[in-house]
Order: C-alpha cells, then structure tokens, then sequence
C-alpha cells in the first residue's frame, strides 16, 4: 500500500479509502467484519462511513457495525483514521423539526455525539459534511465546528457535494478565523463523470483539499459487469439501458482493459491515482475477495499514451475552466 497526505494536513492515509456503505445493506455483518480485517490487513488504514448509512429505516446500522467491529480490539480501532458524515435525517425523531436535511450547530452537535456512540469510540479523525446547506452561513458553520475540532474531538473536518466556489467560501471564513479549515472534499468522480475537472479539482488542488472520489466505478458501468450478461442483476438491467454510444465506450473500454492486463475495475481506480489532485478512491466492497482486487490499482501506472487513449474513449471537458471552453 502507498500513502499520501490528506490535503495539506500532516495526516497519512492510504491511497485507496475503504468505503462502507454496503454493510448492513448488501454485507451482512460478518462479512464487514471479514472485509475491514482484510483492508486494514493489506494497509487500508483510511475508513469512510455515514450517519445515514445502513438504509431505509436502519439509517446508523454501519456505524454500529464498524463499532462493533472496533470493540474486538487487537488495535482495530488505532490503527484506523475514521471518517463519517453528517447532514441527512437519521429518522429517529428525536429532534422534531431540526431532524431533517441540515448542518445547523444543533445537528451537528448531537450528530456527533450519536456517532461516537454508534461507533463506540471517543474521537473521529475525519467528519465531513455530507452535502450544502446553503441556509447556514460559515460563520455558524466554523462557530461549532472549530471548537470541536480544538476539544480533539474531531482531528480534521472535510466536505461532500460542495461546488468549488463553496469550497473558496469555506476556506475564506476558514483563514478569517486562524483556522484550517476543510481538508479534504468527497466528490462524484471517474472517467465517465469528469465534470468535476472544470472546477471542483483545480480549486481543490489550489486550495490544499485533498479530493476523495465516490462512485470510482460509475455506478458499476466501469466495473466489468456491464457487458457481461452472466452477471444478471442490476447490471443486466443497466445494460439494457446504455446508448449506442455508450455501449461502443464500453466495449473499448473493455479491449483497452484486456491489452492492459488489468480489470476495468482496476484501470477506473488507477486512472483516478493518476491525477494529483486525488487523495483517494472510495472504494465499496461487499467481500473481502474485492478488496484484494482493488489493491493492484495501487501497483497500476499508466504512462501518458494509456491516459490518452483513456481521453480518446472518455472525452473529458477539455481540462479546467475557463481554458477548457474559452480562449
């Protein structure tokens, strides 16, 4: 495993991020159990998770399970930097009307403390804020989170969803208060959803914010399941949903991959490590067979010709803004 710096922190962390998002849902608890032994086995040491994880009326069922997890010990809980989230409603009804959508200092107070109880554990190293609140000014914002982070509660804080001009907000009200301010920015990004190289990736870079990138694998479109019929599923249903020219992307995708020698899988996380802006993939397995495989994205360097004829079959926006589309 390699490591890189989150942002411009101090903080190492590995350069794949352990998603969690399928335990409780599509891996049963034992399974998550196998799955986070093998990451952290392999050198995974950088774990994402969510308030709202676990789904429908079992929303805190991941955090509990990573919990769990933590209280085997044999320095489980050490040896891992610890991410979670909080804006979405958690359905408890606990809070009436502030219960909802949000990032007031209300909610994300006791979101905090309710994590930390799910989680069984005193600290979080990375706590990100799950999407915008535009209703919340920074001042609010950095008002409650700049104490938690200075109590040790919370190491670093990190952002999900923000548009780059958020981000330029963020770390303005951040330096007005001596303040770090964000780290790092969790965003949708692979080769087929590039928008983010307009904007979110070069005030990212400019600003010191380590990028986390979420659906790696495009939903399952670059996961080598898409033109396989024998996988049925969700994927079969996809497949029959892919334009013509979507279907043709694919199978060059699919040919570029089997002269690589690697998986699709494997060349979409690759292809998002070679971009220095990018801290970490998040990537999502449902066994511990699938962390093994994403591991030689780590070991995968394509030269400048791969990245080309990924560009020829990827076309991306032409680079950042405005020099992709203006003079």
């Amino acid at each position: 495993m390699e490591y890189t710096h989150l942002g411009r922190s101090g903080l190492k962390v590995s350069k794949l991020c352990l998603g969690t998002m399928n335990f409780g849902r599509a891996t049963p608890e034992k399974e998550a159990f196998a799955v986070m032994d093998k990451a952290l086995e392999s050198g995974i040491n950088f774990f994402d998770t969510a308030n709202v994880y676990g789904g429908g009326d079992r929303r805190g069922l991941t955090e509990e399970i990573i919990g769990r997890w933590f209280a085997l010990g044999g320095g489980r809980r050490e040896s891992v930097v610890l991410a979670t989230k909080v804006y979405n409603p958690m359905n408890e009804h606990l809070d009436g009307p502030n219960d909802g959508r949000g990032l007031s200092a209300y909610k994300i107070r006791r979101s905090l403390a309710r994590s930390l109880t799910r989680l069984k554990t005193d600290h979080i190293e990375l706590y990100q804020m799950h999407h915008v609140d535009t209703a919340v000014g920074w001042d609010e914002l950095w008002g409650v989170l700049q104490p938690i982070v200075d109590s040790g509660v919370v190491d670093y804080v990190g952002s999900s969803n923000f548009g780059a001009r958020h981000l330029c907000y963020a770390q303005a009200a951040a330096e007005s208060r001596h303040f770090l301010g964000l780290v790092s920015e969790q965003h949708k990004f692979s080769l087929v959803c590039r928008y983010p190289e307009l904007e979110v990736l070069p005030a990212a870079a400019d600003l010191g914010i380590g990028l986390l990138c979420w659906s790696p694998l495009g939903g399952g479109l670059l996961s080598g399941r898409i033109l396989n019929p024998e996988w049925g599923g969700r994927s079969a249903e996809a497949a029959q949903h892919l334009t013509g020219k979507e279907r043709e992307q694919m199978q060059a995708y699919a040919k570029f991959c089997r002269e690589m020698g690697a998986s699709e899988s494997v060349v979409a996380l690759a292809w998002l490590l070679s971009h220095k802006a990018v801290t970490a993939p998040i990537i999502g397995p449902r066994t511990a067979d699938q962390v093994t495989n994403a591991l030689r994205a780590v070991e995968l360097k394509l030269s400048g010709e791969d990245l080309a004829r990924l560009d020829a079959i990827f076309p991306g926006p032409g680079g950042a803004a405005p020099e992709a589309y203006a003079w």
